[in-house]
């Protein structure tokens, strides 16, 4: 294999990392969920901090992370088979043996599979808006999601989380920040000038403004009372910008 076939490129941006030659590839499939919660010793074979990126697409971002931090291991799921594929694919051929990628919702990934306090940092580019109302009750960034992050997450973890829907991030940087210390992120990542994500890409392309934000897991909020505020909290029923359906069908 010559040099330039090694780099994957998408829209003009090359995908972190290289091809390697067939005999240092891995095997990055989660094929199945246990029945209860997930085991990460068992999973990567040893104690490191974990990373989760919930709608991971393609495996942009977590790729990039993976290599990047050898010493975290990752874990990215995504509702869509096809994307999934995609991703454990270029994992596989980056010989990378600390990512897993899963085929999953978000949400029941969070509620049934992650041990309490258990996760260093989660990660959520670009959820859905769902423009039919008709499917507004599908949206992922609700107040019980943003609870269950909260629990997942050691005290003090990393919520990283990134729309370029106005209505969504308008309903976001209001609903997060009861669980989070949560601040905007002004610019673009440091690590990714040109996009962490597939839809980030398409996006700065086409001078479409992008809204990034992280925030830490408060210390002082227990499970119980983050559950009580979820509850207490509006669900997500902005009206979402149509403008923006043709980027969803592209990304």
């Amino acid at each position: 294999m010559n040099e330039p076939s090694r780099i994957e490129r998408e829209f003009g941006v090359a995908f972190p990392g290289q091809i390697l030659d067939q005999a240092k590839w891995t095997q990055t499939a989660l094929k199945a969920m246990p029945d209860g919660l997930l085991n990460w010793q068992e999973l990567f074979g040893r104690d490191a901090p974990i990373v989760l990126d919930v709608g991971c697409g393609n495996g942009r971002y977590l790729i990039g992370s993976a290599l990047a931090r050898s010493d975290h291991d990752h874990l990215g799921t995504d509702i869509l088979p096809v994307v999934i594929r995609y991703a454990r694919k270029r994992g596989n051929q980056r010989g990378l043996p600390n990512i897993k990628f899963a085929v999953l919702g978000g949400r029941e990934f969070l509620e049934k599979h992650i041990p309490p306090h258990s996760v260093a940092e989660i990660h959520c580019y670009h959820p859905q808006p769902f423009y039919d109302p008709a499917k507004v009750h599908l949206r992922l960034i609700t107040p019980s999601f943003v609870a269950s992050v909260h629990r997942a997450l050691k005290p003090g973890g990393l919520f990283v989380v990134q729309t370029d829907n106005p209505g969504y991030w308008k309903y976001i940087s209001a609903v997060v920040p009861v669980f989070f210390d949560f601040q905007e992120h002004g610019g673009r990542w440091p690590e990714s000038p040109k996009g962490r994500t597939r839809r980030e890409i398409i996006a700065m392309q086409k001078k479409l403004p992008v809204f990034r934000g992280y925030g830490t897991a408060k210390r002082d909020l227990s499970e119980a009372e983050a559950i009580r505020l979820a509850e207490s909290l509006p669900p997500p029923t902005f009206d979402a910008d149509r403008r923006l359906r043709d980027l969803d069908r592209l990304a």
